[in-house]
């Protein structure tokens, strides 16, 4: 689907996509969607660009992992291809054929521990949307796959014909990779009841206010005591700890849309924007610039003001 969006955008045939199965010919899902397929053996190995394995369910991983004459071909083709993946489960074939040890990956968050379990050299990341490591491309899920395939698109042709088919697809936004497939705000609200649902609405609504243990109290009209200790066993961190969580993960979205440290600091409640980089250091490891460098394709951050 993004790709021959991306031949739309462009008015021409960049991408040629081919749909593939072991045998070829009508393949039911496992949602019942009916696809025609090419058998693998009718393209050479060698002349793919992009090779991506979609996920399933059990039984058919399992039938995709023991075909050897399609472990052959997947390891060839992958090897030859400028890069190779998977969507979702796909990569428990990627796993059966030895193309996960030493890499990073991700999958669905329900299928983390299983992945980790049988490919104990990959490293998994129960978080990623989805994780680019060298030539390998992971996906957490479906639509994690349209959120990878962008940033293949906006590698290969630009971040413009990528946010135009974003666009076209009617989609929000651009997910990066580095985000977690669950935010903080529906983690927290499913482990928590009222009155802590409403309250954890109302923190991400007012980021840039004071949330000091007192005020979050008094609107839940608690003791500070007693609040401290149930949202702590509700939410699973302490209320400090979760507004910076939120205050972060807000920062992150602003620094993506190319906003100055120093505006970023007012919105999400920090005094300075010196006081913002240190905690956002603390907690991933690098300053704001320099992930807005690593990650933000379409900003600078040599312009970005303290």
């Amino acid at each position: 689907m993004v790709f021959a969006a991306g031949n739309d955008a462009l008015g021409k045939t960049f991408y040629k996509v081919h749909l593939l199965s072991a045998r070829g010919g009508i393949v039911q899902s496992s949602s019942t969607v009916s696809f025609l397929t090419a058998p693998t053996k009718d393209l050479p190995s060698g002349t793919i660009d992009t090779l991506l394995i979609a996920g399933g369910d059990d039984a058919g991983l399992r039938e995709l992992s023991a075909n050897a004459a399609v472990k052959k071909w997947a390891v060839r083709a992958s090897e030859k291809a400028r890069r190779f993946g998977s969507i979702c489960t796909g990569s428990f074939a990627l796993a059966q054929f030895g193309l996960l040890d030493g890499k990073r990956v991700a999958t669905h968050w329900s299928a983390c521990s299983a992945l980790a379990e049988i490919c104990p050299g990959a490293q998994v990341d129960a978080n990623a949307l989805f994780v680019n490591d060298g030539r390998l491309w992971t996906s957490a899920g479906v639509t994690t796959g349209i959120d990878m395939s962008l940033a293949m698109v906006a590698s290969d042709l630009g971040d413009a014909v990528a946010n135009m088919i974003a666009k076209r697809l009617v989609l929000y936004a651009r997910r990066p990779g580095y985000q977690s497939q669950f935010s903080p705000v529906l983690s927290a609200q499913s482990h928590a009841d009222a009155p802590f649902s409403e309250l954890i609405d109302w923190i991400r609504e007012n980021l840039s206010q004071p949330l000091e243990v007192p005020r979050l109290a008094s609107r839940v009209s608690m003791s500070e005591r007693t609040f401290l200790r149930n949202f702590t066993r509700r939410v699973g961190e302490t209320p400090a700890r979760f507004v910076e969580t939120l205050r972060l993960d807000q920062t992150r979205v602003f620094l993506a849309a190319g906003m100055s440290l120093k505006e970023i600091a007012s919105k999400v409640g920090y005094l300075t924007a010196a006081q913002l980089s240190k905690a956002f250091d603390r907690r991933f490891g690098m300053t704001p610039l320099l992930f807005r460098e690593l990650h933000c394709s379409g900003t600078r951050a040599g312009v970005d003001s303290d």
